[in-house]
């Protein structure tokens, strides 16, 4: 019997089971103790949140640790399997970290959709181009401006608020008596008399909103705070091979000079430390909690220059009002001189990772924020003060703002442009694929036998010119750009927010007429808005063009590789569906390798629409419909045109998203979707934005590093850590913090895997090749599956000189082109699923175990635990793929898809 955790994890009624007492049986024999005879395979599933029933192919399930979630689960009647050793020598005890409650599980998680723009430009800190030796001032240039401008979208964000409280609806409707009258909820607020027909108690009164929406992100940060960055660490793990990194490129007391991580990136064999091995590298508590003190600072004194501004304009224009005036100006300094601050918060050494950082910055954490909510107050209190004849007109005086921080951002993209343009030149490049010709690696260029037919023959041929993008294997996206595209990308989407929500709200009020046209009960937002909204149509055109230029590729390329399949067929009757079918699946899987061109497609057309819009809107001062008037019939069409469906566009974005979240808060099934986009986007720790989305790895990677730890260390017994997907990502950054006694006895299995494809071409300087080739030489029992039908997995082409190389041949997929005596049915094209159900997938496994075994039988290598060789057994040797390393081999007189050898479960994926 169980019970479904919210959908996605399940436990067992009654609670779990104890785990064996120390002096069990079960108990670990002394370090020279011979191995004992059970197994363990870890499973960790990839995005999508797979459940544990289906991971471990039993409905009987029970969880052995953890909570609601994130838990580890086992079948039934292997939860003491530790006392029953001998029961379990023919096969791993599967075990299933479930980890998918942590971007989908709470109902509130689907608010982070609001923070969509937060969490993109997270991504751009961590995809700085591979370091190429020490460079502290460049790694320092890129974080800082990447935390400026992760500053910018919170302001932002807050300037936003404002505008529709404090102009729309308090400057401009509360000011209009037709807009009044049209919103009764408004009536108290009315020009015509009463004690609010003052604008400025009106203003004070609707900055309650701004305000509570700064206290609400400051609350949704700290209470994920407290839930994720707060997971300690394994147990303290001595120096893995140099000092730690701090977040910003400065130096620990014993290390040496590098950005945050940039170690894991530097030349292979040079000493260097991978920054995912170092122990405070998924614990970013006090970075985590400075920024968000500096944010919510940032949020708090963007209400006040939003309240001080019309204060000071009103004041230096009225008689008699020069104090009034100084006071503004007073108080305004304040201001900028905590603004200051902020900045200098932000700019400050991030985070000690070589140990675990509990440092508090008390005076930043908890004076900052309460300091610059005391100037909002005050300033709040100041504007509602006195002015009995002040009188709201045209739009509120700070509508600004929107054009300085659109042109700041602008520079800062540029700026961080060429920074990582210098980052990538000064890289030391090296042909990876000399390096693969060198390593004799067989799946980079494995192609299969002339006549050899079967499925190997057709999907090995579809793929063979697939595997020339092998030789772009580990160069970054974009040159080293990638992190400024995505940072465009996130200023685009933060625009699109804060402009929508703007446009809609003004549409709403003005009750059908266009807000700034003639005839219309509101001035509207300021024009930059609005001509923001216009180049809508024309960005989302380029993109269309970018969609059907892909889709031009597909065809034709579907068109080569059907021809290949043919080629590949001996005398096996072609059905054409079928070969299309097959040829379709490799095209659409290749598809993944343009997503660089689709993003810089767009980041650029975005930077120079943007520039438009913004002089634009400076030349003009009216918005594109009326700055085109009187122009060419045909220029003036297309200028109200696009004003008017950018404007829709704009709204419908905002409805769209929020419509997403109800429903998502509603329905598990939408939340899931939801979170498949949290589990690829929420990887990396909160090292830019606080506000963001938290970092799930942080829960995760402490999760499955204690588990492998403890479980080793108190059985003896062998590990084998599998990972699909994303959860393939999760085991290397757990494979990496393990402590060295405790991975000889741990081997990864990954499949369906983007550490290679996606992480190592976007985040080079973490997961690159020579951080990956770094994980290798540290754990050589390690063995990569994958498909040229996967759209996300792919080969990590690690070279392994004179050893195994990690990379598997790929995997047949389908199984056989037409139905053999094997597969007297059609066999699925699988892509990225379902690959525990190849045989090749138990093979794999039992080799890692058996070569485990044979590793603890000879003892430790001599160059001790950082510096393990590759096994000198050979590929191949249990047998595996026999028809030779460079070739997939046909299976059509072999064992029959749909059970997994040694596990009886015919099917089943983690994935």
């Amino acid at each position: 019997m169980t019970e479904n955790i919210d959908g996605c994890g399940a436990a067992a009624v009654g609670g779990p089971p104890p785990e064996p007492d120390a002096g069990s049986g079960t108990e670990a024999r002394d370090a020279g103790a011979a191995p004992r005879g059970i197994a363990l395979e870890l499973l960790v599933h990839g995005v999508g949140g797979t459940t544990p029933d289906v991971m471990l192919g039993d409905r009987r399930i029970v969880r052995v640790q953890g909570d609601d979630t994130a838990g580890l689960y086992r079948r039934t009647d292997d939860a003491d399997a530790e006392s029953r050793p001998g029961g379990h020598r023919e096969e791993p005890v599967p075990e299933a970290y479930s980890w998918c409650n942590l971007t989908s599980g709470n109902s509130s998680r689907a608010l982070w959709l609001l923070l969509l723009p937060f969490m993109v430009v997270n991504l751009a800190h961590w995809m700085r181009p591979a370091p190429a030796g020490r460079r502290p001032g460049l790694d320092r240039a890129h974080d800082l401006l990447v935390r400026l401008l992760a500053l910018s979208l919170t302001v932002l964000l807050v300037s936003a608020a404002c505008e529709v409280a404090l102009d729309l609806v308090a400057w401009q409707c509360a000011g209009t008596p037709r807009c009044v009258a049209g919103q009764s909820w408004l009536g108290f607020a009315g020009a015509d008399g009463g004690w609010w027909r003052v604008p400025g108690r009106r203003l004070a009164l609707a900055s309650l909103v701004p305000l509570l929406l700064v206290v609400l992100l400051w609350w949704l940060s700290r209470r994920t705070w407290t839930a994720y960055e707060a997971q300690r660490p394994p147990l303290p793990a001595p120096a893995r091979g140099g000092g730690g990194r701090s977040a910003e490129g400065e130096t620990d007391a014993e290390g040496t000079a590098g950005g945050e991580g940039t170690a894991g990136a530097e030349e292979a064999g040079a000493g260097a430390v991978p920054a995912l091995s170092l122990p405070g590298f998924w614990y970013g508590r006090r970075l985590v909690a400075r920024l968000r003190a500096a944010h919510t600072a940032a949020g708090f004194l963007t209400v006040a220059v939003a309240l001080l501004l019309p204060a000071l304009r009103y004041d230096r224009g009225a008689p008699g009002r020069q104090a009034a005036a100084a006071a503004d100006w007073a108080l305004l300094a304040l201001v900028v001189l905590t603004g200051l601050a902020v900045v200098a918060v932000v700019n400050r050494r991030g985070r000690s990772e070589s140990v675990p950082d509990e440092g508090v910055d008390r005076l930043a954490v908890r004076a900052l924020p309460g300091w610059a909510l005391a100037l909002a107050l005050a300033a709040a209190c100041w504007t509602a003060a006195g002015r009995e004849e002040w009188v709201s007109a045209g739009r509120l005086p700070g509508g600004d703002v929107f054009t300085v921080l659109t042109v700041l951002q602008g520079a800062l993209v540029a700026a961080l442009g060429l920074v990582a343009h210098r980052m990538h030149r000064t890289r030391r490049t090296r042909r990876v694929d000399r390096v693969h010709r060198a390593a004799g690696d067989p799946g980079l260029h494995a192609a299969p036998p002339p006549g050899d037919g079967g499925a190997a023959g057709a999907a090995g041929a579809a793929g063979a010119a697939g595997a020339a993008g092998a030789a772009g294997a580990g160069r970054p996206v974009l040159r080293g750009m990638g992190g400024p595209a995505v940072a465009m990308l996130a200023c685009g989407l933060g625009g699109v927010l804060s402009g929508g929500l703007a446009q809609r709200i003004a549409d709403w009020l003005d009750r059908g007429t266009d807000p700034g046209d003639p005839g219309g009960l509101l001035q509207g937002p300021p024009v930059l808005l609005s001509w923001q909204a216009s180049v809508l149509p024309p960005l989302l055109a380029v993109v269309l063009a970018l969609c059907v230029a892909g889709l031009v590729r597909l065809v034709g390329r579907t068109g080569e590789l059907a021809e290949e399949v043919r080629a590949g067929l001996s005398a096996e009757e072609e059905q054409p569906a079928r070969t299309r079918q097959i040829a379709g699946a490799t095209a659409r899987a290749e598809l993944t390798d343009s997503a660089p061109a689709l993003v810089a497609g767009i980041a650029l057309s975005a930077l120079v629409l943007g520039a438009f819009a913004v002089a634009g809107a400076a030349a003009t001062g009216r918005v594109p419909g009326d700055a085109a008037r009187g122009a060419a019939p045909t220029v003036e069409w297309t200028a109200g045109a696009a004003q008017s469906l950018g404007s829709w566009l704009m709204g419908a974005g905002v409805i769209a998203i929020v419509a997403l979240g109800r429903r998502a808060y509603r329905d598990h099934a939408a939340r899931r979707t939801v979170g498949i986009l949290w589990d690829v986007g929420t990887f990396w720790p909160r090292a830019a934005h606080p506000f963001a989305p938290p970092c799930y790895a942080e829960r995760a990677v402490p999760d499955l590093t204690w588990r492998m730890s403890t479980w080793t260390g108190r059985t003896g017994g062998r590990l084998v850590l599998s990972g699909h997907s994303q959860g393939s990502v999760l085991a290397a950054a757990a494979v990496w913090q393990l402590p060295p006694g405790a991975r000889r006895n741990v081997a990864l299995l990954t499949y369906g895997s983007p550490l290679e494809r996606l992480y190592g071409r976007w985040f080079p300087a973490y997961l690159g090749p020579d951080a990956l080739a770094g994980l290798h030489r540290q754990l050589s029992t390690w063995r990569n599956l994958w498909r040229r039908t996967d759209p996300i997995g792919g080969p990590v082409h690690v070279a392994a000189p004179g050893g195994e190389p990690v990379d598997a041949p790929p995997l047949e997929d389908p199984a056989s082109y037409g139905r053999t005596v094997r597969h007297p049915l059609p066999a699925p094209v699988l892509g990225h699923f379902e690959y525990q159900a190849d045989p090749a997938f138990g093979t794999e496994r039992a080799r890692l175990l058996k070569r485990l075994g044979a590793a603890r039988r000879d003892g430790p290598h001599r160059d001790g635990p950082n510096r393990d060789g590759p096994h000198r057994d050979g590929p191949h040797r249990d047998g595996a793929h026999r028809d030779g390393p460079g070739r997939a081999g046909p299976r059509r007189d072999g064992p029959g898809r749909g059970t997994v050898p040694g596990q009886g479960v015919p099917g089943r994926s983690s994935g």
